[in-house]
C-alpha cells in the first residue's frame, strides 16, 4: 500500500544518505562553513548572522522556529524522514573540566558567557573539520563524523577537531587555557538518524560506540584527547605515542587508548 515507507525502505534511505548523500548538498556545506559567522545550522553549516545570513535567507535557510539550532530546511528534512541506519562513524565528546568548581568562582552571567564562548569555538572547530554538532549538554560537546560529511577520513577528522579544540581553548598558550578541556574520540558502528517527535526532532547517534567515546572523554585530563585504539589505527596515528589501558565504567574488558596532549600537558609528558 502507498503511504509511509516501510522500516526497511527508511533504513536503506538513511544508509544511502549517511554514506553518500547528495552532491549538491555536500557542495553547499563546504561553501557555507567557510563563511565566518556564528551561530549556524548545526547540520548544513548555513550561517544565521553576519554578511552571509541575508544570502541564506534568500535561498530559504533561516533558523527553524521549532529548533533554532537548525535551519528550517534541515529541520524539515529530518522531520519528513524519521528513522535512521547503522553505519560506521566517529564520535567526539569534549567537556570543560571542573566546571562546577569553576562556576563557584564566577558570577552566573560570567559563567554563561564562558559556556557561550565554548559553544561558539567548538562549533567552528567541528564544522572546519567536516563534522556536525549533535548537541551541547551543559559544558559538554557531542560531535559526529560520518561519511556523508567527512568522507572516508571521518576518524582523522574527529581527532583533528579534538586537538584543534584544545588549541582553540588556549591549551598551548603560556598563560594556560581560558577553558580547561578534555576529550575522547572513538570510532565504530552506530545508529545515526532522526529521533524525537514534533518540534523535538534531532539528528543523533546511539549505540555502544557512542558510550565508549563518552567514557573516554570523562577519563581524559585537562589538555588531553584519549583516542581509542580502533580510532588510532584507523587514523594512522604514530604507534610510538603514549598508550594506556583503561577500565571504563560499565565495560568488562580494558580499553586500549592513545593519549594526545596539547600545551602544558604535552610538556609534562616529555620531561
Amino acid at each position: 500500500m502507498a503511504g509511509r515507507p516501510t522500516d526497511k525502505a527508511t533504513e536503506e534511505f538513511w544508509r544511502d544518505f549517511l554514506t553518500r548523500g547528495d552532491s549538491m548538498e555536500a557542495l553547499g556545506r563546504r561553501v557555507f562553513k567557510r563563511i565566518p559567522s556564528s551561530p549556524r545550522c548545526r547540520l548544513c553549516a548555513a550561517p544565521f548572522s553576519g554578511p552571509g545570513a541575508p544570502v541564506m535567507r534568500l535561498i530559504g535557510k533561516r533558523p527553524s522556529g521549532a529548533n533554532p539550532t537548525m535551519c528550517n530546511s534541515c529541520f524539515s528534512f529530518i522531520g519528513r524522514h524519521h528513522g535512521g541506519a547503522e553505519v560506521e562513524g566517529t564520535m567526539l565528546f569534549a567537556d570543560i573540566r571542573g566546571s562546577t568548581s569553576l562556576a563557584e568562582t564566577m558570577s552566573p552571567g560570567a559563567f554563561h558567557e564562558l559556556l557561550n564562548r565554548f559553544y561558539a569555538v567548538a562549533t567552528e572547530v567541528v564544522f572546519a573539520n567536516d563534522g556536525t554538532v549533535d548537541k551541547f549538554v551543559g559544558d559538554e560537546l557531542v560531535a559526529l563524523f560520518f561519511p556523508l560529511l567527512s568522507g572516508e577520513r571521518h576518524v582523522a577528522a574527529a581527532i583533528d577537531a579534538a586537538t584543534a579544540l584544545l588549541r582553540a581553548t588556549g591549551h598551548d598558550n603560556a598563560d594556560g587555557p581560558w577553558a580547561p578541556v578534555g576529550a575522547g574520540v572513538h570510532t565504530g558502528r552506530a545508529w545515526f538518524g532522526a529521533v524525537g517527535e514534533g518540534t523535538h526532532v534531532e539528528l543523533t547517534a546511539v549505540g555502544d560506540a557512542v558510550n565508549v567515546a563518552a567514557r573516554l572523554a570523562s577519563n581524559a585530563s585537562t589538555g588531553e584527547v584519549l583516542v581509542s585504539d580502533d580510532a588510532a589505527r584507523a587514523a594512522g596515528l604514530d604507534p610510538s605515542l603514549e598508550r594506556r589501558s583503561l577500565q571504563l565504567k560499565g565495560r568488562a574488558e580494558p580499553t586500549e587508548v592513545v593519549s594526545l596532549r596539547v600545551g602544558a600537558a604535552a610538556q609534562r609528558t616529555s620531561m
